[in-house]
């Protein structure tokens, strides 16, 4: 009987303390209802579908390709030299023509700047992630210009080309025979369907709506 009297005690004051403490009411059913742990969420997300290679990977990249009137062949740290004299004999024409900007070439470009442009080219070509060719006089003596074979900055287009040459070989009309030569080329040579040839086929300032659309993901582009 005596125990029976203690329990109810207890039980008693177990309901008063509920009733005046509705916290301590609340953590005891919330401690009791709770499994041990949270249920395990995977914090994985999908892996994203592989990016298009720019260029096929049974395709052979062009290497040496020779002309009557000239050859081209990649740029890289063999060709330092003689790309060094090229660009730096026509800065402001180049600056102009090509980069529009005084970024490059300008006059402070160092060998050590150089040999790392030619070892960035070299590995890009490598990689097969872009293609830079020198273009050489037939014996191979002297830079005429360069040719770049790149993936677009455009929606829409399989590459992007661009050329340069210096500023004597333009005023001599090279310009314009590279250009047909280039186009011939890509057309014959490569795997691409549609290029884009900023500031020759296509004007800059068209060029340069285009390339801030892509980046910024407006629609039609």
């Amino acid at each position: 009987m005596t125990r029976l009297r203690v329990k109810a005690a207890v039980i008693a004051l177990a309901m008063l303390t509920s009733i005046q403490c509705p916290a301590y009411a609340a953590k005891t059913v919330a401690n009791e209802s709770m499994p041990s742990a949270a249920p395990t969420i995977s914090s994985a997300t999908p892996k994203s579908a592989a990016a298009t290679p720019f260029i096929v990977e049974d395709f052979k990249v062009p290497t040496v390709v020779e002309t009557p009137n000239f050859k081209i062949m990649p740029l890289g740290p063999n060709l330092v030299k003689i790309d060094f004299d090229a660009y730096m004999s026509s800065i402001n024409h180049l600056q102009k023509t090509f980069t529009r900007s005084t970024t490059w070439p300008h006059k402070d470009i160092s060998d050590a700047d150089a040999m790392r442009d030619m070892e960035t080219e070299q590995a890009r070509f490598s990689k097969r992630e872009s293609f830079a060719y020198a273009v050489l006089t037939p014996d191979g003596s002297r830079e005429r210009g360069s040719v770049y074979v790149r993936p677009s900055s455009v929606k829409g287009y399989d590459a992007e080309v661009s050329m340069w040459v210096t500023k004597a070989e333009y005023d001599a009309g090279f310009d314009a025979e590279l250009y047909v030569w280039v186009k011939r080329w890509l057309q014959t040579d490569w795997p691409f369907e549609n290029v884009a040839y900023p500031g020759r086929a296509i004007e800059w300032n068209a060029w340069d709506s285009a390339v801030a659309a892509s980046a910024t993901g407006t629609p039609g582009q």
